[in-house]
């Protein structure tokens, strides 16, 4: 960890997504001070995330600013452990990423807490009980610290350290950084968007820098285009609905919910499906829902124009927001087809794991994952198609059909990659592959070393780059 004996060349320290996708957390010191990019949420096998999660590799009272890309819970998650163990800098972030992450931690604090109270119930005696991460008096403490600085408004980190945000097009308020450290610049990609998606606007251009911190999630990937994507959604929903089956959709409460609802709506409104009921099942979505509606700031054309026509889009016209326990069981009691819409969106937490619980032992349902699934997730097993998976400590068979659709996802592919990143390449340019498994991160380096990046790495946890 470095302290203000720390080098005055700047270094960054790779503490999380590195060789792995999930738990975003990159230190850089710089003019004898510390500042975290990310402090996302590990997302795996539970106990290697439980304790990678409540331990820092470094010592949170020497941190002494944060700034944040957007507010998935793999890169903000968590922030109030780091403020619970002793952090009391600012956060720095774009308005929207602010609004989400209010949504964002409050959940994530009230499902860590159910769930904890959930797995101590099933405790034998003498077993230790399970302890959330932290609680809604840490998150409260942690959104006091949010600073809100708008897209292309330079802004002083610390004493020598400047940053700015772009827009990366990935979810509402999701953006690049790009901070100056003396001469040296640093771009950090956050996750980048995929142009052509519906809602965002598409991500803009990347400045130059020295150092370049990239995203690898989608590496040696290429995505369907986005209108074959709500084709086959659109099939999938009617292939279920004909044989008297339900559609269960494990997604993000932000981003990816919005999205598909936007897809189903669009397609209830051309004919191509017929109406058929659909839950969102997640009392976060509904306020990030009403976050989204907030910030048409970040909305494409197509989008604010589609808003102006159909107020309903992201509303109770055709879509169902359930909040309430008791009505979130009562769907797994019905027998009509429909669609449910439901968090988390690797299958690891929330009440997408009793519909799954419920939903995965008959074989009229389907499973429609729309989104990455790290290593040693549920929502892993469930893409790999495991005749069985354990589900809140029952072993469920795997009778649904799965579908797997990553043409949903809001993550840029390999060429959407390359393409960002190519006019960036020169002499002296440093790129550092987070954020990726390493086959995935070993492919798009390839790609980069070949249209001119000569020096690109993919770091493994706790190594090191001078900028």
């Amino acid at each position: 960890m470095a302290t203000s004996h720390a080098p005055t060349t700047p270094t960054v320290t790779f503490w999380g997504a590195a060789g792995t996708v999930t738990g975003s957390m990159h230190l850089l010191a710089a003019r004898g001070k510390n500042v975290l990019l990310e402090c996302g949420l590990y997302q795996g096998r539970r106990a290697d995330s439980h304790a990678r999660n409540r331990e820092f590799p470094f010592r949170p009272k020497k941190v002494d600013a944060v700034v944040l890309s957007h507010a998935h819970i793999d890169h903000c998650g968590n922030l109030p452990n780091l403020v619970r163990q002793g952090f009391s800098g600012p956060i720095y972030c774009t308005p929207a990423t602010r609004a989400l992450a209010a949504v964002m931690l409050g959940d994530a604090a009230k499902i860590q807490q159910e769930d904890a109270d959930y797995l101590n119930r099933k405790l034998d005696r003498g077993e230790p009980k399970v302890e959330p991460l932290y609680d809604a008096r840490d998150v409260y403490r942690t959104l006091l610290k949010l600073k809100a600085v708008p897209y292309g408004k330079p802004f002083e980190v610390l004493p020598g350290i400047e940053a700015e945000f772009s827009d990366a097009g990935h979810l509402l308020g999701s953006a690049a950084v790009h901070l100056r450290v003396g001469g040296r610049r640093i771009t950090f990609t956050g996750d980048r968007g995929r142009p052509g998606l519906p809602i965002l606007r598409d991500p803009e251009p990347l400045p130059p820098a020295d150092l370049i911190i990239s995203e690898s999630t989608y590496g040696g990937h290429t995505h369907e285009p986005v209108d074959e994507t709500a084709a086959r959604l659109g099939v999938v929903v009617r292939r279920t609905a004909a044989r008297g089956g339900k559609v269960v959709i494990p997604a993000f409460s932000v981003g990816r919910t919005q999205t598909v609802v936007y897809f189903l709506h669009q397609l209830m409104n051309s004919g191509a499906l017929p109406p058929i009921p659909i839950y969102v099942d997640s009392p976060m979505a509904v306020r990030a829902t009403e976050v989204f509606k907030a910030h048409p700031e970040c909305f494409d054309e197509e989008t604010a124009r589609l808003l102006d026509e159909h107020p309903e889009v992201f509303g109770e016209g055709r879509v169902r927001y359930v909040e309430k326990v008791h009505e979130s069981v009562a769907l797994n009691r019905r027998t009509d087809p429909s669609v449910i819409i439901s968090a988390s969106g690797m299958c690891e937490a929330g009440r997408i794991l009793h519909h799954l619980k419920h939903n995965l032992g008959d074989g009229r349902n389907t499973i429609l994952i729309a989104g990455y699934q790290a290593d040693g997730t549920l929502g892993r097993r469930l893409v790999e198609r495991r005749p069985e998976v354990k589900v809140l400590g029952r072993t469920v068979q795997v009778r649904a059909e799965v579908v797997v659709l990553n043409g949903l996802s809001s993550h840029a592919d390999h060429p959407g990659m390359v393409a960002s990143l190519l006019p960036l390449a020169g002499p002296g340019v440093r790129v550092r592959l987070v954020h990726g498994e390493p086959e995935k991160a070993a492919e798009l380096a390839d790609a980069l070393r070949a249209v001119g990046f000569a020096d690109v790495a993919a770091p493994e946890r706790g190594e090191s780059v001078a900028v």
